[in-house]
């Protein structure tokens, strides 16, 4: 299967490859974007490199895909988004993303989400899109429940960050009420 590059109004998704290892490295080392990630900030730029192999590794397994974030006037990588945990005999996948936060409430991670939700529903023909977000990740719950995710519960002690658990909120949205959603849009 060749990488699926995406495009919006504003932004392409493309395929992460070792060019944008120091764009990657620049937006997770930062304490504000790992702070609700579920990982510890990065301290070298092999980290960011290794995460790359990752990426890659999964989208070749079938397991995930992960796209780079790219502003299509500037030529600018400012974050990634992705499939994660991606069971396609299952039909159903987990969303993450993180931008770098000069370009935080712009409405770039809402366009890239629902391009790629509408992706994950008609061309991978997935029934189920999770989410698992922190529940003092305000910004990012409000963002998902703008899209028509829905809470599920509260996970306890889920991930381990920073030597310590922390609780996550399970979300999902399912194909049958992302096209719901839509219908009623599209309706006058």
């Amino acid at each position: 299967m060749n990488f699926p590059i995406l495009e919006t109004e504003r932004l392409k998704l493309v395929h992460i490859t070792q060019d944008y290892a120091e764009k990657l490295f620049e937006i997770f080392s930062l304490e504000e974007v790992t702070k609700y990630y579920g990982s510890d900030s990065f301290t070298s730029k092999e980290e960011a490199s290794k995460l790359i192999d990752m990426f890659q590794k999964g989208f070749y397994e079938k397991r995930s895909i992960r796209w780079g974030m790219i502003l299509k006037k500037e030529e600018t990588f400012i974050g990634t988004l992705g499939l994660n945990g991606l069971q396609l005999k299952n039909k159903k996948t987990e969303i993450g993303y993180e931008l770098h936060p000069n370009y935080w409430r712009n409405g770039y991670a809402s366009e890239a989400i629902k391009e790629v939700i509408t992706y994950s529903f008609c061309d991978l023909e997935l029934n189920r899109i999770g989410a698992v977000v922190f529940p003092e990740n305000k910004a990012s719950l409000k963002l998902l429940e703008k899209l028509g995710f829905m809470k599920e519960g509260l996970l306890r002690d889920y991930l381990h960050q920073n030597n310590q658990f922390h609780h996550t909120y399970m979300l999902s949205l399912l194909k049958r009420e992302w096209e719901e959603n839509n219908r009623r849009i599209s309706t006058p």
